[in-house]
């Protein structure tokens, strides 16, 4: 934490925590969502979309959880929790689109799917904004780390966005899974920043 005074540095956290508590429950909304017209539409982005909406649920969780508390080692956990939601991310969407692709899987049109993404790409980036903002005057690097989580989210969202738009628009098949495929190497690079982090700040760290 950086040397704020006592009663800025508890308003910044209630914000933060309010922030948390909103990406919570626009993605329990958003699993809901996703999972009936993933299931309608076959799209296996929106399917991928669907998921990383459970793991912002996660990461939420998981911030609020360590914003709850005090501890180097608990923010350590909190980094390596958030760590590994983004490799499972990476994992599930790199396999679910490879299969896709070499299956040739047409997925049906929907318009519920491209007004859900659409809203949540300005949703997400907008939250994330202010966990960036205010973990950096906290200074507190797991709220900073959920931010970027929260960027995933929104960067995802214009990615099925917009292969739902290619294959509604010209019926490109292979774009819905090629757009879930935009996150898989920064959810990796990301993974691979936080464990590092995680471990530079272990007692004898570099």
């Amino acid at each position: 934490m950086t040397s704020l005074a006592p009663q800025r540095a508890a308003v910044l956290l209630r914000r933060g925590l309010v922030l948390e508590g909103l990406t919570l429950a626009w993605n329990v909304v958003g699993v809901a969502v996703l999972a009936v017209v993933a299931l309608r539409t076959g799209s296996v982005a929106l399917a991928g979309f669907g998921l990383d909406s459970l793991i912002e649920i996660g990461a939420s969780l998981v911030v609020i959880w360590e914003l709850s508390g005090t501890g180097e080692r608990r923010r350590r956990r909190a980094l390596r929790l958030i760590a590994i939601a983004f490799v499972a991310l990476a994992a599930y969407l790199l396999v679910q689109s490879a299969v896709a692709l070499i299956a040739q899987h047409h997925p049906s049109d929907g318009p519920a799917g491209i007004v859900w993404t659409a809203v949540t790409a300005v949703v997400m980036f907008a939250l994330a904004a202010g966990k960036t903002r205010i973990g950096r005057a906290l200074g507190n690097p797991v709220l900073v780390a959920e931010g970027r989580v929260t960027v995933v989210d929104g960067v995802l969202a214009v990615a099925v966005l917009v292969g739902l738009l290619l294959d509604a628009a010209l019926g490109w098949w292979w774009a819905d899974p090629l757009s879930a495929l935009v996150i898989v190497g920064y959810a990796v690079r990301e993974a691979r920043h936080l464990i590092a982090e995680s471990r530079a700040s272990e007692p004898g760290g570099a």
